[in-house]
């Protein structure tokens, strides 16, 4: 395969006079900052350990200043962009700056909370600059819907990567933690500076890095049994969990049976809890009853 040059890749005033002539103007509705140095997106691909065999799927390519850096490397790049200019505008970028890997590109238009397939061979791989906003919903999104992505490497606010990354115990670990643990191995994979974006956020930002588990969690509850214990837990973290569980359990005497059945003390907090204990306290829940619910009851479901 041809290697593409380093001018093959998007700079400041590249970014900016494509900004421009399109019109675009970074929103912080769409939590948009673009990338405007080579060596960054180039760090961030080599980070994420992109293959030449790998299936690359990005979520918020913007102008493609990862998205060319990750077509140097992978084999395919398919893209998620919900924005109508920068999505019209993204294969036309492409065409120019990479036209020997353009047919190795795919674009879909599409909120990406919303994708259910993409174009080609499945994603190995997901590396992406995610939106702020929206960043772990997407992340979560993306894992559940596509199994076979393998590794994932993504660049969110510091804070957000510090949760992801959490381990039990951690003041900052919660349900993020917890659910991206689910799928996958989580840790943090270092820092990006401020004046790599235009515009500069007024936050830091710090890459993850997800390996997915080769073994899922052993349980026989199921990932929205799992999660609806994760929810619970942590929507009153300062309450033991006899109590935070209350509500899920049908009264805090179930909670506490669930808990003991799961091994777990009921004075326990769910920021000490690890993935697994969730998915024990989720397996001993207590029975519902099956009975049909009156006319105009609400079933809770």
């Amino acid at each position: 395969m041809t290697s593409p040059t380093s001018d093959s890749l998007l700079g400041p005033a590249d970014i900016r006079e494509l900004a421009a002539a399109l019109g675009v103007r970074p929103t912080k509705q769409r939590g948009q900052n673009f990338v405007i140095d080579a060596n960054t997106v180039r760090r961030i691909v080599r980070t994420a350990g992109v293959r030449p065999d790998d299936v690359v799927v990005e979520v918020g390519p913007g102008l493609g200043s990862l998205t060319l850096a990750l077509l140097e490397a992978a084999d395919r790049v398919t893209a998620v962009e919900i924005d109508d200019v920068l999505a019209a505008a993204l294969p036309a970028t492409i065409a120019a700056r990479m036209p020997e890997r353009a047919d190795r590109f795919a674009l879909v238009h599409s909120d990406a909370m919303h994708v259910a397939e993409l174009p080609g061979p499945a994603p190995t791989a997901l590396v992406a600059n995610l939106p702020y906003n929206v960043a772990v919903p997407v992340l979560l999104h993306m894992l559940d819907t596509f199994p076979g992505i393998e590794r994932t490497l993504v660049m969110v606010q510091a804070e957000v990567a510090d949760r992801l990354a959490a381990a039990p115990g951690s003041k900052v670990y919660g349900v993020p933690s917890v659910k991206a643990n689910w799928y996958a191995e989580v840790k943090r994979a270092g820092a990006i500076g401020r004046n790599v974006f235009w515009p500069a956020p007024n936050v830091d930002s710090g890459l993850v890095s997800l390996v997915r588990r080769t073994e899922p969690i052993r349980t026989t509850a199921s990932k929205a049994e799992v999660f609806a214990v994760v929810d619970a837990a942590f929507a009153q973290r300062r309450k033991t969990l006899r109590a935070a569980l209350a509500g899920w359990a049908g009264s805090a005497a179930a909670a506490e049976a669930a808990l003991v059945a799961a091994g777990v003390s009921p004075q326990a907090r769910g920021e000490s809890l690890t993935v697994e204990e969730f998915a024990r306290i989720a397996e001993a829940a207590p029975a519902r009853d099956t009975a049909p619910a009156a006319p105009n009851e609400e079933s809770g479901e």
